[in-house]
């Protein structure tokens, strides 16, 4: 009998990424990426940004090509499909489901304006005690944006959906979608627990226009014919699961339960933390959106703190302070010789544009306390990576008032978290148990997939083989020290932000 095997795709701004996982040891057989180099964003205008929907399908059907060769694997051996996806973004598609603009993604900021009138004219406590944010950038506000500026366009919308969405219906010919997926477009409402119809009629969307809405764990649709031939899949492969990146990520790292954390760190930083009630921050310094595991009888809430000026700040002080041809891990030995709180230097870590954790305050990177008698490049750099973790940890604070119990930190062994330092300040100013493990995206969404259509009885079977890397506990001998230190750096913060 032939191995039986689960595909998980990951569509992001960046490649599209595609694995296999093994249904009997959970293992991956084979990851691919395309393209090789980082996907072209159109930019039309500044603070524009837009990608073909096109360019990531064909891109998926490279991947899956290369893997399926890779393994020597049929499109029969594949029992279903999972979809992890950049999120925030619009696709826009006619009756005949042919895309009729550009994806308006993520990272494009031309629809603030749309997102704050309408929480003005709305009002705060409607949206947040709603939608559990502002309408901000989100994918509402972005159609917003094509219905004022793309009349004509707008006119021959059928629906619009979410990069995910696109993909799985490419897949199916369905267009549909989930409540996580709504409401990362700030289309749910957690009160009413339906479509958010307030600000549908606010901004003369027709709800007709919204897909239907599926299960994230489901049998949401099946390959058909086309997509087979094109993928070299089998026909009527269930497509059973899908998520945005971040939620997809926390489930990638088995966190499901209130209390449980997800962090990345790379050039930008998230703190994933699941909620268990109904709540928002008043400020809207972190985004709160419905869990993988959320339904209309389950509060699993998302809360997602992204601090911009991580990792960039780490690869700054390698190009610009360190010694030259220093390699990051010789930067961290070179930071052993200095104590917890670098004798006294900080550094405010936010010099990659206005944070929404400052409530989109752009304060810049500063650096202070140095003295010329004593302080040399060691310290710098280690103020730096403790400036990065106690910007995690302010955000945490915000996470905590808000009902969350942050006990344990589930991260990927990569970026930031390769740091021995950057790992022993985390957990020694949150307190927190940090565990490591081997795991990507496109892993993770292969597993959803087995969960959704019934392979895996839970996620606690599915992640049964998740391999654990290491675990970091806080040491609490050094604890006050550490509490010293981010108490001294955040009062630098507080400070500047009151001027």
């Amino acid at each position: 009998m032939s191995k039986q095997y689960l595909l998980g795709l990951d569509i992001g701004s960046s490649s599209v990424k595609a694995s296999l996982v093994d249904i009997d040891n959970g293992l991956c057989a084979a990851s691919a990426f395309y393209p090789e180099k980082e996907a072209p964003i159109m930019a039309k205008k500044i603070g524009w940004a837009e990608q073909e929907p096109q360019m990531w399908w064909d891109n998926a059907k490279l991947s899956i090509k290369k893997i399926m060769s890779d393994a020597n694997v049929k499109g029969s051996d594949i029992k279903a499909v999972g979809i992890s996806y950049q999120m925030h973004g619009l696709v826009c598609v006619d009756k005949e489901q042919q895309v009729l603009r550009p994806s308006i993604i993520w990272c494009d900021s031309r629809a603030v304006p749309y997102g704050d009138k309408a929480f003005n004219e709305i009002g705060s406590e409607q949206c947040l005690s709603h939608l559990l944010n502002s309408p901000g950038n989100f994918t509402a506000a972005k159609l917003a944006w094509v219905k004022e500026n793309e009349p004509q366009t707008f006119e021959r919308i059928d629906k619009f959906m979410l990069p995910g969405d696109y993909i799985a219906m490419r897949l199916t010919g369905v267009a549909n979608t989930t409540i996580s997926g709504l409401s990362e477009g700030m289309l749910w409402d957690f009160k009413t627990k339906k479509p958010a119809d307030f600000l549908l009629d606010y901004y003369g969307f027709d709800s007709k226009m919204v897909p239907d809405i599926v299960p994230t764990f489901s049998i949401q649709g099946e390959i058909n014919a086309v997509a087979a031939a094109e993928l070299g899949l089998a026909e009527g492969t269930p497509v059973s699961y899908r998520a945005g990146d971040q939620p997809n990520n926390a489930l990638s790292l088995n966190v499901f339960n209130p209390g449980e954390i997800a962090s990345t760190a790379g050039t930008s930083g998230v703190v994933y933390g699941v909620l268990g009630d109904i709540n928002y921050d008043k400020k809207s310094r972190v985004n709160t959106f419905a869990h993988v595991n959320y339904s209309k009888d389950l509060d699993r809430l998302g809360v997602l703190l992204c601090i911009n000026g991580t990792g960039i700040l780490n690869a700054w002080v390698r190009r610009n302070i360190a010694p030259e041809g220093i390699s990051y891990a010789e930067m961290n030995e070179m930071t052993d010789s200095v104590s917890i709180g670098s004798d006294g230097v900080t550094i405010i870590p936010f010099g990659n544009g206005a944070e929404r954790v400052l409530e989109n305050r752009e304060v810049g990177c500063s650096v202070n306390g140095i003295n010329f008698n004593k302080h040399g490049k060691a310290h710098l750099m280690r103020a730096a990576q403790e400036g990065i973790v106690f910007s995690f940890c302010y955000g945490m604070e915000i996470m905590q008032q808000m009902g969350m119990d942050i006990r344990k930190i589930h991260a990927g062994k990569a970026n930031m978290f390769l740091s021995k330092l950057f790992r022993d300040t985390l957990a020694g100013v949150s307190g927190a148990t940090i565990e490591l493990y081997e795991t990507d995206g496109s892993i993770g969404a292969a597993k959803g997939a087995g969960i959704g259509c019934g392979i895996y009885k839970n996620n606690d079977e599915a992640f049964a083989t998740l391999n654990k890397l290491a675990v970091i506990e806080p040491d609490e001998h050094l604890r006050s020290e550490y509490l010293e230190a981010y108490s001294k750096w955040k009062c630098r913060l507080e400070s500047m932000i009151k001027n």
